[in-house]
């Protein structure tokens, strides 16, 4: 699949750089719902070899709304950004769409682990990668980074909202009834309801959305096969 980045910048900066790239980039976010249909979502997540050295990304690609896998890809580069709280995709996104170029069906829906909106510049993995790609993307974090919220009901599919600096910038969502929370926030081309409801139907059984688990298990295991 031929993947087109729309907006270009250096990865080789320095973090002072990286947040003024985050702080240009930010109004390009749209929290507005992408209409074309969702028939394949997709889950990205990365993990770490050599000590750190090595970033492996793994992109798995399910049918909606039956979540059977129709296709998976890894990649694996060199990292070249220290690891700094609140700049994670600059170590990420270059293997991210290493692995993305590497499939044959192009996703309508991108499920990133990690923070869209919800972020200290609004700015996270999710919304850098939508914006990059003007792909639809959305951001799911397993823990809270910014922001607070109502205390949150313990039935499966409640939600409340994650507000910060007087605007909401996510939500905290229940995908499993008593269990933890996870953090919803929109990354690109999507409504944070819209978000919502993709990222609850991606997760029948478990805390995690199966895009997320799964992508998790390739980009962790250091010894499986790449494609």
């Amino acid at each position: 699949m031929r993947v087109t980045v729309r907006v270009r910048h250096g990865w080789r900066v320095t973090p002072k750089q990286a947040i003024g790239i985050q702080q240009q980039l930010r109004s390009r976010v749209r929290a507005v719902d992408e209409r074309a249909p969702v028939r394949y979502v997709a889950g990205v997540d990365v993990g770490f070899e050599d000590g750190g050295t090595v970033a492996r990304a793994a992109v798995v690609v399910l049918a909606w709304p039956s979540l059977v896998e129709v296709e998976h890809a890894i990649a694996r580069r060199p990292v070249a950004f220290p690891y700094v709280p609140g700049l994670l995709s600059f170590r990420e996104i270059p293997v991210v769409l290493a692995a993305l170029r590497r499939l044959h069906l192009r996703p309508d829906l991108v499920l990133c682990d990690g923070q869209g909106y919800a972020h200290p510049r609004r700015f996270g993995i999710a919304c850098h990668l939508g914006v990059l790609l003007d792909w639809p993307t959305v951001g799911v974090a397993k823990s809270l980074l910014v922001g607070t919220h109502a205390p949150l009901p313990v039935a499966r599919g409640r939600w409340r909202a994650l507000r910060a600096d007087g605007e909401i910038i996510g939500a905290a969502l229940r995908t499993r009834t008593g269990v933890r929370p996870v953090y919803v926030s929109v990354g690109h081309r999507v409504s944070l309801r819209t978000a919502l409801r993709f990222v609850l139907g991606c997760a029948p059984r478990y805390r995690l959305p199966e895009t997320t688990r799964a992508a998790h298990f390739l980009a962790s295991i250091a010894d499986r096969p790449l494609r």
